[in-house]
Protein backbone atom coordinates (compact mmCIF):
# COMPACT_ATOMS: atom_id res chain seq x y z
CA UNK A 1 0.00 0.00 0.00
CA UNK A 2 1.35 3.42 -0.98
CA UNK A 3 0.35 6.27 1.30
CA UNK A 4 1.00 9.86 0.29
CA UNK A 5 2.49 12.22 2.85
CA UNK A 6 0.20 15.06 3.97
CA UNK A 7 0.78 18.74 3.36
CA UNK A 8 0.63 21.37 6.10
CA UNK A 9 -2.74 22.53 4.80
CA UNK A 10 -4.29 19.07 4.68
CA UNK A 11 -2.93 18.19 8.12
CA UNK A 12 -4.55 21.26 9.69
CA UNK A 13 -7.91 20.60 8.06
CA UNK A 14 -7.77 16.91 8.88
CA UNK A 15 -7.01 17.45 12.56
CA UNK A 16 -9.61 20.17 12.95
CA UNK A 17 -12.16 17.85 11.33
CA UNK A 18 -11.92 15.63 14.43
CA UNK A 19 -13.45 18.36 16.62
CA UNK A 20 -17.16 18.08 17.37
CA UNK A 21 -16.77 20.96 19.81
CA UNK A 22 -13.96 23.11 21.13
CA UNK A 23 -10.82 24.27 19.38
CA UNK A 24 -7.21 23.22 18.84
CA UNK A 25 -4.13 25.30 19.75
CA UNK A 26 -1.36 26.10 17.35
CA UNK A 27 1.14 24.11 19.40
CA UNK A 28 -0.88 20.91 18.89
CA UNK A 29 -0.93 21.48 15.14
CA UNK A 30 2.80 22.24 15.13
CA UNK A 31 3.65 19.11 17.14
CA UNK A 32 1.43 16.97 14.90
CA UNK A 33 3.22 18.40 11.88
CA UNK A 34 6.59 17.51 13.39
CA UNK A 35 5.49 13.88 13.76
CA UNK A 36 4.77 13.83 10.03
CA UNK A 37 7.89 15.72 8.98
CA UNK A 38 6.19 19.07 8.33
CA UNK A 39 8.08 22.18 9.41
CA UNK A 40 6.60 24.63 11.92
CA UNK A 41 6.81 27.54 9.51
CA UNK A 42 4.74 25.65 6.93
CA UNK A 43 2.05 25.02 9.55
CA UNK A 44 1.92 28.68 10.56
CA UNK A 45 1.82 29.95 6.97
CA UNK A 46 -0.96 27.51 6.10
CA UNK A 47 -2.93 28.53 9.19
CA UNK A 48 -2.81 32.16 8.11
CA UNK A 49 -3.93 31.37 4.58
CA UNK A 50 -6.73 29.03 5.66
CA UNK A 51 -7.96 31.66 8.10
CA UNK A 52 -7.95 34.33 5.40
CA UNK A 53 -9.87 32.03 3.04
CA UNK A 54 -12.58 31.37 5.64
CA UNK A 55 -11.94 27.66 5.93
CA UNK A 56 -10.93 27.92 9.57
CA UNK A 57 -11.91 30.22 12.44
CA UNK A 58 -9.99 31.44 15.48
CA UNK A 59 -11.43 31.91 18.97
CA UNK A 60 -10.48 34.52 21.57
CA UNK A 61 -7.61 32.34 22.81
CA UNK A 62 -6.03 32.04 19.37
CA UNK A 63 -7.15 28.42 19.00
CA UNK A 64 -8.63 27.11 15.75
CA UNK A 65 -11.66 25.19 14.49
CA UNK A 66 -13.14 24.60 11.04
CA UNK A 67 -15.13 27.47 9.56
CA UNK A 68 -18.73 27.35 8.30
CA UNK A 69 -17.48 27.30 4.71
CA UNK A 70 -16.60 23.61 5.13
CA UNK A 71 -19.64 22.66 7.24
CA UNK A 72 -21.22 20.49 4.54
CA UNK A 73 -18.16 18.33 4.00
CA UNK A 74 -17.53 18.07 7.73
CA UNK A 75 -21.12 16.95 8.35
CA UNK A 76 -20.74 14.24 5.71
CA UNK A 77 -17.44 13.17 7.22
CA UNK A 78 -18.93 12.77 10.68
CA UNK A 79 -21.55 10.41 9.31
CA UNK A 80 -19.18 8.00 7.56
CA UNK A 81 -19.89 5.20 10.01
CA UNK A 82 -23.57 5.18 9.06
CA UNK A 83 -23.10 5.17 5.29
CA UNK A 84 -24.42 1.62 4.84
CA UNK A 85 -27.56 2.45 6.85
CA UNK A 86 -28.40 5.21 4.37
CA UNK A 87 -29.19 2.70 1.64
CA UNK A 88 -32.84 1.91 0.98
CA UNK A 89 -34.78 -0.23 -1.46
CA UNK A 90 -34.19 0.73 -5.09
CA UNK A 91 -37.23 0.86 -7.35
CA UNK A 92 -35.26 1.32 -10.55
CA UNK A 93 -35.51 5.12 -10.70
CA UNK A 94 -32.63 7.59 -10.87
CA UNK A 95 -31.76 11.01 -9.47
CA UNK A 96 -30.50 13.12 -12.36
CA UNK A 97 -28.72 16.45 -12.71
CA UNK A 98 -28.89 18.33 -15.98
CA UNK A 99 -26.63 21.32 -16.51
CA UNK A 100 -27.09 22.75 -19.98
CA UNK A 101 -24.42 25.44 -19.52
CA UNK A 102 -21.33 23.71 -18.23
CA UNK A 103 -19.37 26.87 -17.48
CA UNK A 104 -15.73 27.06 -16.44
CA UNK A 105 -13.50 27.71 -13.48
CA UNK A 106 -13.94 27.05 -9.76
CA UNK A 107 -17.76 26.84 -9.82
CA UNK A 108 -17.67 24.06 -12.38
CA UNK A 109 -14.95 22.18 -10.48
CA UNK A 110 -16.94 22.41 -7.26
CA UNK A 111 -20.08 21.16 -8.99
CA UNK A 112 -18.22 18.24 -10.56
CA UNK A 113 -16.60 17.42 -7.23
CA UNK A 114 -19.96 17.41 -5.46
CA UNK A 115 -21.47 15.15 -8.11
CA UNK A 116 -18.57 12.72 -7.90
CA UNK A 117 -18.62 12.58 -4.11
CA UNK A 118 -22.33 11.78 -4.09
CA UNK A 119 -21.90 8.96 -6.58
CA UNK A 120 -23.16 10.60 -9.79
CA UNK A 121 -21.77 9.61 -13.16
CA UNK A 122 -22.22 11.35 -16.52
CA UNK A 123 -24.48 9.49 -18.93
CA UNK A 124 -24.24 12.23 -21.56
CA UNK A 125 -22.50 15.59 -21.59
CA UNK A 126 -24.12 17.76 -18.95
CA UNK A 127 -26.44 14.93 -17.78
CA UNK A 128 -25.40 12.95 -14.70
CA UNK A 129 -27.33 10.45 -12.62
CA UNK A 130 -27.18 7.94 -9.80
CA UNK A 131 -29.64 5.34 -8.48
CA UNK A 132 -32.33 6.78 -6.21
CA UNK A 133 -31.57 4.28 -3.43
CA UNK A 134 -30.55 6.50 -0.50
CA UNK A 135 -32.74 7.60 2.40
CA UNK A 136 -34.07 11.13 2.01
CA UNK A 137 -34.54 10.74 -1.71
CA UNK A 138 -34.57 13.66 -4.09
CA UNK A 139 -34.90 16.53 -1.62
CA UNK A 140 -32.05 15.35 0.59
CA UNK A 141 -29.81 14.74 -2.40
CA UNK A 142 -30.62 18.14 -3.87
CA UNK A 143 -29.68 19.85 -0.59
CA UNK A 144 -26.43 17.89 -0.28
CA UNK A 145 -25.46 18.80 -3.82
CA UNK A 146 -26.13 22.49 -3.22
CA UNK A 147 -24.29 22.54 0.11
CA UNK A 148 -21.25 20.68 -1.20
CA UNK A 149 -21.05 22.68 -4.42
CA UNK A 150 -21.43 26.10 -2.80
CA UNK A 151 -20.45 25.74 0.85
CA UNK A 152 -23.79 27.33 1.83
CA UNK A 153 -27.48 26.43 2.13
CA UNK A 154 -28.50 28.78 -0.67
CA UNK A 155 -30.59 27.44 -3.52
CA UNK A 156 -28.86 29.78 -5.94
CA UNK A 157 -26.01 27.97 -7.63
CA UNK A 158 -24.78 26.85 -11.03
CA UNK A 159 -25.75 23.28 -10.25
CA UNK A 160 -28.42 22.81 -12.90
CA UNK A 161 -31.76 21.02 -12.61
CA UNK A 162 -32.10 18.09 -10.20
CA UNK A 163 -34.98 15.67 -10.72
CA UNK A 164 -36.05 12.01 -10.73
CA UNK A 165 -35.95 9.91 -13.91
CA UNK A 166 -38.11 6.79 -14.28
CA UNK A 167 -38.76 4.20 -16.96
CA UNK A 168 -35.58 4.47 -18.99
CA UNK A 169 -35.67 2.39 -22.14
CA UNK A 170 -33.83 -0.96 -21.74
CA UNK A 171 -30.73 0.16 -23.63
CA UNK A 172 -30.37 3.39 -21.64
CA UNK A 173 -31.03 1.57 -18.38
CA UNK A 174 -28.30 -0.95 -19.12
CA UNK A 175 -25.92 1.85 -20.07
CA UNK A 176 -26.70 3.72 -16.86
CA UNK A 177 -26.08 0.66 -14.70
CA UNK A 178 -22.68 0.16 -16.35
CA UNK A 179 -21.41 3.66 -15.49
CA UNK A 180 -19.83 2.29 -12.30
CA UNK A 181 -17.08 -0.34 -12.34
CA UNK A 182 -18.64 -2.69 -9.79
CA UNK A 183 -15.78 -5.19 -9.94
CA UNK A 184 -13.21 -2.51 -9.21
CA UNK A 185 -15.26 -1.07 -6.35
CA UNK A 186 -15.43 -4.51 -4.76
CA UNK A 187 -11.71 -5.14 -5.26
CA UNK A 188 -10.77 -1.75 -3.82
CA UNK A 189 -12.88 -2.42 -0.72
CA UNK A 190 -11.30 -5.84 -0.25
CA UNK A 191 -7.78 -4.42 -0.67
CA UNK A 192 -8.45 -1.68 1.89
CA UNK A 193 -9.86 -4.25 4.30
CA UNK A 194 -6.58 -6.19 4.07
CA UNK A 195 -4.60 -2.96 4.58
CA UNK A 196 -6.55 -2.17 7.75
CA UNK A 197 -6.04 -5.65 9.13
CA UNK A 198 -2.31 -5.56 8.39
CA UNK A 199 -1.95 -2.15 10.05
CA UNK A 200 -4.01 -3.26 13.05
CA UNK A 201 -1.62 -6.20 13.51
CA UNK A 202 1.39 -3.84 13.41
CA UNK A 203 0.10 -1.24 15.85
CA UNK A 204 0.85 -3.12 19.12
CA UNK A 205 4.52 -3.32 18.12
CA UNK A 206 4.89 0.39 17.35
CA UNK A 207 5.81 3.27 19.69
CA UNK A 208 2.77 5.48 20.28
CA UNK A 209 4.09 8.33 18.10
CA UNK A 210 4.59 5.92 15.20
CA UNK A 211 1.14 4.44 15.78
CA UNK A 212 -0.37 7.94 15.68
CA UNK A 213 1.23 8.55 12.30
CA UNK A 214 0.19 5.14 10.95
CA UNK A 215 -3.44 5.47 11.97
CA UNK A 216 -3.56 8.98 10.53
CA UNK A 217 -2.19 7.88 7.16
CA UNK A 218 -3.79 4.46 6.79
CA UNK A 219 -7.13 5.41 8.30
CA UNK A 220 -7.21 8.64 6.32
CA UNK A 221 -6.71 6.85 3.02
CA UNK A 222 -9.58 4.46 3.75
CA UNK A 223 -11.85 7.29 4.88
CA UNK A 224 -11.24 9.14 1.61
CA UNK A 225 -12.27 5.99 -0.20
CA UNK A 226 -15.42 5.63 1.89
CA UNK A 227 -16.36 9.28 1.44
CA UNK A 228 -16.37 8.82 -2.33
CA UNK A 229 -18.05 5.43 -2.44
CA UNK A 230 -21.27 5.66 -4.51
CA UNK A 231 -23.25 3.28 -2.22
CA UNK A 232 -24.99 1.58 -5.09
CA UNK A 233 -28.00 -0.72 -4.79
CA UNK A 234 -27.59 -4.48 -4.61
CA UNK A 235 -28.85 -4.74 -8.19
CA UNK A 236 -25.62 -3.07 -9.35
CA UNK A 237 -23.07 -3.81 -6.61
CA UNK A 238 -22.69 -6.54 -3.99
CA UNK A 239 -22.85 -4.63 -0.68
CA UNK A 240 -20.78 -7.10 1.35
CA UNK A 241 -17.26 -5.79 0.58
CA UNK A 242 -18.28 -2.24 1.56
CA UNK A 243 -20.10 -3.42 4.70
CA UNK A 244 -17.07 -5.48 5.76
CA UNK A 245 -14.79 -2.50 5.20
CA UNK A 246 -17.05 -0.18 7.21
CA UNK A 247 -17.07 -2.57 10.17
CA UNK A 248 -13.27 -2.92 10.05
CA UNK A 249 -12.88 0.86 9.80
CA UNK A 250 -15.06 1.39 12.88
CA UNK A 251 -12.73 -0.86 14.85
CA UNK A 252 -9.64 0.83 13.39
CA UNK A 253 -11.11 4.24 14.21
CA UNK A 254 -11.35 3.26 17.88
CA UNK A 255 -7.73 2.13 17.84
CA UNK A 256 -6.67 5.39 16.20
CA UNK A 257 -8.54 7.50 18.77
CA UNK A 258 -6.87 5.57 21.56
CA UNK A 259 -3.41 6.28 20.17
CA UNK A 260 -4.20 10.00 19.70
CA UNK A 261 -6.05 10.43 23.00
CA UNK A 262 -3.10 11.21 25.29
CA UNK A 263 -1.60 13.70 22.84
CA UNK A 264 -4.90 15.55 22.32
CA UNK A 265 -5.75 15.52 26.04
CA UNK A 266 -2.36 17.10 26.79
CA UNK A 267 -3.36 19.99 24.54
CA UNK A 268 -6.87 20.21 26.03
CA UNK A 269 -8.44 19.19 22.72
CA UNK A 270 -11.83 17.41 22.61
CA UNK A 271 -11.34 14.27 20.52
CA UNK A 272 -13.87 11.78 19.25
CA UNK A 273 -12.84 10.84 15.72
CA UNK A 274 -9.82 9.62 13.82
CA UNK A 275 -8.19 12.43 11.82
CA UNK A 276 -9.19 12.32 8.16
CA UNK A 277 -6.33 12.72 5.74
CA UNK A 278 -7.93 14.99 3.14
CA UNK A 279 -4.92 15.74 0.94
CA UNK A 280 -6.37 14.59 -2.34
CA UNK A 281 -9.86 13.43 -1.61
CA UNK A 282 -12.96 14.91 -0.11
CA UNK A 283 -11.74 18.45 0.28
CA UNK A 284 -10.56 19.22 -3.22
CA UNK A 285 -13.63 21.20 -4.26
CA UNK A 286 -14.69 22.83 -1.02
CA UNK A 287 -15.31 26.53 -1.42
CA UNK A 288 -14.49 29.18 1.11
CA UNK A 289 -17.87 30.73 0.40
CA UNK A 290 -16.56 34.04 -0.80
CA UNK A 291 -15.84 35.46 -4.27
CA UNK A 292 -12.71 34.24 -6.02
CA UNK A 293 -12.07 31.37 -3.63
CA UNK A 294 -10.51 28.21 -5.01
CA UNK A 295 -10.48 24.75 -3.47
CA UNK A 296 -8.69 24.60 -0.14
CA UNK A 297 -5.55 22.94 -1.51
CA UNK A 298 -5.01 25.93 -3.80
CA UNK A 299 -5.07 28.38 -0.91
CA UNK A 300 -1.69 27.49 0.55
Amino acid sequence: MTVEQPTARSLILDLLSTLRRGTMPVRALVESGALLGIEQNNIRVSLARLYTSGRIERDERGRYRLGPAVAAINLRLRGWGEFSARRSTWRGDWIAVHCGRLGRGPARRRREGALEMLGFRELETGFSLRPNNLRGGLEDMRQQLVSLATGTDTQECALGRVFVVRDLDPTSDLEARSLWDADRLARDAETSLMDLRASEARLPRLPNDAAMVETFLVGGRVLRQLMRHPMLPIEILDPRPLDDLLEAMKRYDRLGRNHWARFLARHDVPHRALPLDSRSGTSDFITAGRPGSEDWRDQA
